[in-house]
C-alpha cells in the first residue's frame, strides 16, 4: 500500500522527521538512536525537555529490547489484552533507550498501535521502532485526521505520509506505568478504560 517506501526509509537513516497516522491521532517519529531527529521533533513542537518520547511500533517483540527484563506481571497482562491497540504503557527501561528519547527519566513508554498504514510504516523502518510523539505544536489540539497533520507538520516535519484511508479515532491512548507486580498507575485515561 504505501508508495514511497524507499523515500520513508530514506528521510529516517538520514536523521530526519516523519508524521503519520496510527489508530488513536496522527504521529510524529523518527530513529529512536538518532539524537539529532529526537532534537529536531522537540524543536519542532516545541515540546518541554523534561516530557519524553514514547517507543512504538507494529509488534511487541520490536520493542522488548528497550525495556528492562524481567516484565512486571500486571504489564504483561495489559499486552496481552490491549496490544495493538490505545495503551501506552510505561516501563523500566533498558540500557538500550538513549537517554534523549526518555527525557533521561529511569522509565520508557511503549505502544503498538492498531493501525494498518503505520504497521506498513514500521515494516519498512530499521529496526522497526519509531520514537513517537503526537503530530501537533505542544499545547496545540492532536491532529485528527491527514489535513490537520498536513496544516501542523508539512513545513516541519521532513514527509507527512497519507493515511490511505485507514483513519484514526481521534482519542489519545491511555498511559499507565508498571513498576513492579502489585501496582499499576494510571498516568492517563485515554481511549481504553483501565
Amino acid at each position: 500500500m504505501l508508495e514511497n517506501s524507499k523515500q520513508i526509509t530514506d528521510i529516517l537513516e538520514n536523521d530526519g522527521v516523519i508524521a503519520f497516522v496510527t489508530d488513536t491521532v496522527w504521529g510524529l517519529g523518527c530513529l529512536p538512536k538518532s539524537e539529532k531527529a529526537v532534537k529536531k521533533i522537540y524543536e519542532i513542537k516545541k515540546r518541554e525537555p523534561q516530557k519524553p518520547l514514547i517507543l512504538m511500533s507494529n509488534e511487541v517483540y520490536n520493542l522488548i529490547e528497550y525495556v528492562k527484563q524481567p516484565i512486571p506481571q500486571p504489564a504483561q497482562k495489559l499486552i496481552k489484552q490491549y496490544f495493538p491497540g490505545a495503551l501506552t504503557v510505561v516501563l523500566n527501561k533498558s540500557k538500550e533507550t538513549p537517554d534523549f528519547v526518555t527525557s533521561n527519566m529511569p522509565t520508557v513508554g511503549i505502544r503498538v498501535p492498531n493501525n494498518k498504514i503505520f504497521a506498513e510504516i514500521c515494516e519498512i523502518t530499521p529496526g522497526h521502532v519509531l520514537a513517537t510523539t503526537s503530530a501537533n505544536l505542544s499545547h496545540q489540539p492532536s491532529a485528527k485526521n491527514y489535513t490537520q497533520a498536513y496544516e501542523n507538520m508539512h513545513n516541519l516535519a521532513d514527509l507527512v505520509i497519507e493515511d490511505y484511508g485507514e483513519t484514526c479515532d481521534g482519542l489519545e491512548s491511555t498511559v499507565c506505568g508498571v513498576f513492579d507486580d502489585e501496582n499499576v498507575k494510571i498516568f492517563r485515561q485515554g481511549a481504553i478504560k483501565l
